[in-house]
């Protein structure tokens, strides 16, 4: 099996809420970075699915309007944040930046979440915007910071 970047990671070291660069591939005559955009601890607690799903589709939006070269935003499996995926090279902070910023956008979103209707979305019915703000809320009271890649294996 292929080695995954994330599962060198230590999880029982690294401190949430973070940003965190997880990736650089060159492509073509570029690169594409991959960020580790930590919302909760690791094997301490998860964002619920619904909220999850939620701030997934808000910052998949909001992001852009902070950040020039978003390719995509995933959450994790683990349910304790996102990978972003972004063309080109950027800087931690510049990335955190975005973050904080789209984050208050999504403490000030009014109206439906964008995407979550029966054609746009494959699990509509599992959403909760409260629940996203409430995250995005904690996150920015606790502060982000930038997380240094603490390998499994020195």
């Amino acid at each position: 099996m292929a080695e995954v970047e994330s599962f060198a990671l230590d999880h029982t070291k690294v401190q949430a809420p973070y940003v965190r660069l997880a990736g650089r591939k060159p492509v073509g005559s570029g690169v594409v970075e991959k960020y580790d955009l930590r919302l909760a601890q690791p094997n301490r607690e998860a964002i619920p699915t619904a909220s999850l799903h939620t701030l997934e589709h808000l910052l998949a939006g909001y992001l852009r309007d902070h950040l020039e070269g978003v390719i995509d935003l995933s959450p994790m499996g683990c349910r304790t944040g996102f990978y972003l995926v972004v063309e080109g090279s950027l800087e931690e902070e510049r990335v955190l930046v975005a973050l904080e910023r789209a984050l208050r956008d999504v403490l000030l979103h009014e109206g439906p979440v964008p995407g979550a209707g029966l054609r746009e979305c494959g699990n509509y019915r599992d959403h909760d915007l409260e629940g996203a703000r409430a995250w995005a809320e904690r996150v920015l009271r606790e502060g982000l910071r930038v997380q240094p890649t603490v390998p499994l294996r020195p």
